[in-house]
């Protein structure tokens, strides 16, 4: 039953304050009025701290992420949606299919309610449209100063289907490397919005579920080697993690790598490089050279895949190089960066 209370939450000139963490009366109006009241199913009725749930036997998946954007929103997206696609597509990469989320709310006094509300209704709309609802969350307030406004952690629960082994190290020589479409988008439109760096685009950010994709790919090839999203730090750094837990190399096609004319003239103003930029709704996939056409096909017949490409292959090298034929004709390292381009991207 829902609890009542007196006067309703201010969501249009209300801000948060440290009685919304309190444990108390404010903090369970807070709950009701603005959570529950959006992410609103079976589980999160019930008002337990924990949510029980039925699973068929198989193997499962849980993955947790920490979101610390900056700024909160973004042309394509806020730290709402994105904390609900980056935890579905963690547990997407391993071919499962992603079953419930958690969140957890760190949330500075003063924050004006209204943009949490903003958040938390973006939030629920992505979890409704992936068909992965929120069942359990928790919600803490920390000291005006002690935080940046609100971040968020979710986690994710998912099952692989029978016959479905992908992982990190599996990479082959000879196998083919596939991008699911143009890279650096969500780069760059954080870009765009970032006080100190703001400029003209027309560029969003890719922020996307990628679970009905992957299963797509699974359904036709269930023998696929590695599954990643290339988010911090780009394709660039997610194939020097794969190279180095598969003990390969990588070779990649410069001119086969999609990125989109506006992507590359901001990084080429800003001197970054695209291939470190990173996207939200992109997946790298490796597979078996056999199999690279036939997954392709099925990677453009879905709306996230419309520009997956084939952009390389993996190659016998004991150093685990990642290395990349330019358009010019020449060889160059991909190599790892010591740090990020752009932190808080994420």
């Amino acid at each position: 039953m829902r609890r009542k209370f007196g006067q309703r939450l201010n969501l249009r000139d209300g801000s948060v304050d440290m009685t919304h963490g309190s444990g108390g009366r404010a903090m369970a109006q807070l709950v009701e009025e603005l959570f529950l009241a959006r992410f609103d199913n079976q589980w999160l009725a019930r008002g337990n701290d924990q949510a029980a749930f039925e699973v068929a036997p198989g193997r499962m998946v849980m993955s947790t992420d920490a979101h610390v954007i900056s700024p909160l929103f973004f042309p394509g997206g806020d730290i709402g949606s994105l904390s609900v696609h980056g935890t579905i597509n963690d547990v997407a990469m391993s071919g499962a299919h992603p079953l419930y989320l958690s969140a957890a709310f760190i949330l500075e006094e003063g924050f004006p309610l209204k943009d949490l509300e903003r958040i938390v209704t973006s939030m629920a709309a992505a979890a409704d449209q992936a068909g992965v609802p929120v069942v359990t969350g928790d919600t803490k307030v920390v000291e005006r100063g002690k935080g940046d406004g609100i971040f968020i952690t979710t986690t994710g629960v998912g099952k692989v289907p029978a016959g479905v082994d992908i992982s990190a190290d599996r990479a082959r020589p000879g196998d083919a490397i596939l991008v699911s479409g143009s890279l650096g988008n969500h780069g760059v439109a954080i870009m765009s919005s970032r006080e100190g760096l703001a400029f003209d685009t027309t560029i969003e950010s890719d922020s996307a579920a990628l679970h009905t994709l992957v299963a797509d790919m699974v359904a036709a090839v269930p023998g696929i080697h590695c599954l990643r999203d290339p988010t911090r730090g780009g394709l660039a750094t997610t194939l020097n993690e794969l190279a180095q837990q598969s003990s390969v190399g990588m070779q990649l096609v410069e001119a086969a790598i999609p990125v989109e004319e506006q992507v590359q003239g901001a990084c080429e103003l800003l001197g970054l490089d695209p291939l470190y930029v990173a996207n939200e709704g992109k997946l790298v996939c490796i597979c078996d050279a056999g199999d690279a056409e036939q997954l392709l096909g099925v990677m453009r017949r879905h709306p996230l895949g419309e520009k997956a490409a084939i952009i390389g292959e993996v190659v016998a090298d004991d150093a685990c190089l990642v290395q990349m034929r330019t358009r010019f004709g020449g060889n160059r390292v991909v190599d790892w960066l010591a740090g990020e381009q752009l932190p808080r991207i994420c």
